[in-house]
């Protein structure tokens, strides 16, 4: 008879921890399965990850989060995409938007349809068909409606900037009012039974915890999944050589963009994420090629607005775990993997990780196919991220500083030189079933890097040259129509969803 199980432990709080809490406490709820999060005194949030993508607003919902009063408790600024300074040349910058870029005519994709309309003369560059190009440009934001008939509107998609403290608080207090039980304590020890499977756990409380599942939040201490169960890492360092990140907040002076900044450095590249009440800062670095202090005074020379705190340096290894769910423990956060946040992608991926588990949950017999099914989809969701993340150095032509020199040079993966090569001949690319860098992503990036392919779709040549370029004309104009009428961000902000004081 099918015995399901009766506990799960979330060891670890932050931001991995109490959103593993907020899902399960909805999608458990009738399922008469204790949820406990066992939650250190010792430990902050460490300041990565406060950009999203769009599927935070996937979490909220699945969560039953309002997210309006999401964002006034966590400070939230709306986020359209990403702008990237530097990357491919030095005062050189191009965007990376959320959402679908142009129509599809006739079945054919947009992007084929702008590549023929420029061998016939049209000067429109891909992101005048794209909104959230548009929206950001001018800084205006409306959020979509959930149904709309207008297609401009329809194409554009958001995500958020956050202050990850206040998110997790925003979550623990959610979570406790659900029922969630919450132990103040630091484990000490993680004992395992005869199988091999997390027995039981003792903390510095003299408190001994027992449960029938484990997930380990405990970041890259990974106390759990690695030092109790022996799961390594497996490492990327060969492709992404940035091992070290700096961060700090500043005082916000202007209002708020709807985008992140990601800006090429000397020896790798920063960011800026602003908020309603801050902004967040940060340089993510390769210590071969940088020392700590020079990557403070790089960071501290280029913020804008007062300091706030004091600069936090965080050493940190690319790769992801060998197996994120091992026997009866799932490593959440940062100890199932660490990519640097240059898609913004480590919320997203405690989001899929759980998605992919509800729809793997386990018995009490741990079936070991269920867990081998769960890891081979969270390894093809860490290898499609890292390739994309990988795109962004190997396509970059700068050679001004020796890191640069030592990114032109650098080993690809196997996988990411057969995309590019697919993509370099007729623009198209290889679609996975559940990836989420779709094509309009590549196309933003490998165009914002001058590479394009060398031929479209010959059936476009059948199009009527003048009526394509009429409807192109038409379509751009449609969306710079739209966007003038929206709200400035900041102005939609205040009106709808300003910060909690």
């Amino acid at each position: 008879m099918q015995k399901g199980i009766n506990s799960i432990c979330i060891v670890g709080g932050g931001t991995a921890g109490w959103m593993a809490a907020s899902l399960l406490s909805n999608l458990l709820k009738g399922c008469q399965i204790k949820t406990t999060v066992v939650e250190s005194p010792d430990i902050s949030t460490i300041g990565v990850g406060e950009s999203t993508v769009p599927s935070i607003i996937d979490f909220l919902n699945a969560s039953q989060i309002d997210l309006k009063e999401f964002i006034k408790a966590t400070s939230a600024t709306f986020k359209l995409g990403i702008r990237f300074d530097d990357w491919y040349a030095v005062n050189e910058h191009y965007f990376h938007p959320f959402g679908h870029i142009g129509r599809s005519l006739n079945g054919f994709d947009f992007y084929q349809v702008w590549l023929k309309s420029l061998s016939e003369g049209n000067k429109a560059s891909l992101m005048d068909y794209s909104v959230n190009a548009e929206m950001a440009k001018h800084n205006r934001f409306v959020l979509k409606p959930k149904q709309t008939k207008d297609w401009v509107i329809a194409n554009s998609s958001s995500a958020l900037h956050l202050d990850a403290s206040q998110v997790t608080r925003f979550l623990r207090e959610l979570c406790l009012q659900r029922g969630v039980e919450r132990i103040e304590a630091t484990v000490s020890d993680v004992v395992l039974n005869e199988q091999g499977f997390i027995d039981q756990l003792h903390t510095d409380c003299k408190k001994q915890i027992t449960s029938d599942f484990f997930i380990d939040c405990t970041g890259f201490k990974a106390l759990l999944i690695e030092k109790a169960l022996g799961i390594p890492v497996e490492e990327w360092s060969k492709y992404l050589p940035c091992d070290r990140a700096v961060t700090i907040q500043t005082q916000t002076d202007q209002p708020p963009v709807p985008y992140t900044i990601a800006k090429a450095q000397a020896a790798g590249w920063s960011w800026t994420i602003p908020l309603q009440h801050r902004t967040g800062n940060g340089y993510v670095f390769s210590s071969k090629y940088c020392t700590d202090e020079q990557a403070i005074k790089t960071l501290t020379n280029n913020v804008q607005g007062k300091i706030l705190t004091e600069p936090n340096v965080i050493p940190f290894t690319t790769g992801k775990r060998e197996k994120v769910w091992h026997k009866n423990c799932l490593a959440l956060g940062l100890a199932g993997g660490f990519l640097e946040p240059l898609e913004s992608t480590a919320i997203h991926l405690v989001y899929k990780t759980l998605v992919n588990f509800s729809q793997h949950f386990p018995d009490t017999d741990f079936d070991e196919q269920n867990e081998q099914m769960f890891n081979q989809k969270m390894d093809l969701d860490y290898l499609e991220i890292r390739d994309f993340i990988i795109l962004h150095y190997a396509t970059a032509q700068r050679a001004d500083t020796d890191f640069w020199q030592m990114c032109q040079q650098m080993p690809i993966p196997e996988s990411l030189n057969e995309t590019l090569s697919i993509f370099k001949k007729r623009g198209e690319l290889k679609s996975v079933y559940g990836d989420f860098f779709t094509k309009n992503s590549w196309c933003a990036v490998l165009e914002g890097m001058h590479i394009r392919p060398n031929k479209y779709y010959p059936l476009i040549d059948g199009f009527d040259p003048q009526k394509l370029a009429n409807m192109l004309m038409k379509n751009a104009q449609l969306i710079k129509d739209t966007v003038s009428t929206m709200p400035l961000h900041s102005d939609f902000i205040h009106q709808h969803c300003r910060a909690n004081k």
